[in-house]
C-alpha cells in the first residue's frame, strides 16, 4: 500500500508545495542562466520509469552546448559555465524535476532514472532498478553518487528495490540534506559528471 498509494500521493503534494515554496529560487536561477547561458534554461531528455515507460525528464541546464572543430560536443568539464558549476553543487539543477513528480512520472526518492540507451546494457538483475518509480534522490545518491562505480550503483539501486519503505525513504531524505550541505559525490574523479555505462564486463 505504501509503494502504490500513500508515497505517490504524498509525493505529488509535497512536489506542489515544494515548486510553490522554491518558486522565488526557480526564477533566479531561470534567469541568470538564461542571461550566461545564451537563453538555454532547461535540460530535457528522454529517461526511463516505471517499468520501462519513457518519460521527459526537465532540468536546469548547466553546460553549455559548445562544440569543436569537427562538429562534437567538448569533453562536459569545458561546457560546464560558473553558474552552472554553482547550480549543480547545490544541487539546484533538480528543482524542476519537482515538474515530473507532481505529473507521477518520478518520485522524490527512488533510483535514478538514466539514459534509454543504457537499457539494452543492463544484466536481468539491474532491470529490476525500474521496477519502482525513479527518484531525484536514492540509496546510490547518499552512498557514493558519482564517485562509485556503475556497478555499485545498480547493487544500491536493487537493494533500495528490496527493501524501500517509509523509514529508508525518511533517512534517505535527511541524508540527502546532509550530502546537499556538504557538496558530496556532485562529480566522478577528473570528470564533471560520469562517465557513460558500457555494459558490464564479463
Amino acid at each position: 500500500m505504501y509503494r502504490r498509494l500513500i508515497k505517490p500521493f504524498f509525493d505529488r503534494l509535497m512536489a506542489l508545495v515544494a515548486l510553490i515554496i522554491a518558486s522565488p529560487i526557480f526564477l533566479i536561477v531561470s534567469f541568470l542562466l538564461a542571461i550566461f547561458q545564451n537563453g538555454k534554461v532547461f535540460f530535457t531528455q528522454k529517461r526511463p520509469g516505471l517499468n520501462e515507460e519513457i518519460f521527459l525528464l526537465i532540468k536546469f541546464k548547466t553546460m553549455r552546448d559548445d562544440m569543436d572543430e569537427n562538429g562534437e560536443l567538448l569533453p562536459d568539464d569545458q561546457r560546464l559555465t560558473w553558474i552552472g558549476k554553482v547550480v549543480r553543487k547545490s544541487s539546484l539543477d533538480e528543482i524542476p524535476q519537482l515538474l515530473n513528480i507532481i505529473k507521477g512520472d518520478m518520485s522524490f526518492i527512488g533510483p535514478r532514472p538514466l539514459l534509454v540507451e543504457y537499457l539494452p546494457l543492463y544484466s536481468e538483475e539491474q532491470l529490476k532498478r525500474h521496477l519502482v518509480t525513479p527518484g531525484i534522490t536514492g540509496w546510490a545518491q547518499i552512498n557514493g553518487r558519482n564517485t562509485i562505480s556503475w556497478q555499485k550503483k545498480f547493487e544500491h539501486d536493487i537493494w533500495y528495490v528490496q527493501n524501500q519503505s517509509f523509514l529508508l525513504d525518511m533517512k534517505i531524505i535527511f541524508m540527502t540534506i546532509y550530502k546537499v550541505f556538504k557538496a558530496e559525490g556532485i562529480s566522478a574523479e577528473g570528470s564533471a559528471t560520469i562517465e557513460k555505462f558500457k555494459g558490464n564486463k564479463e
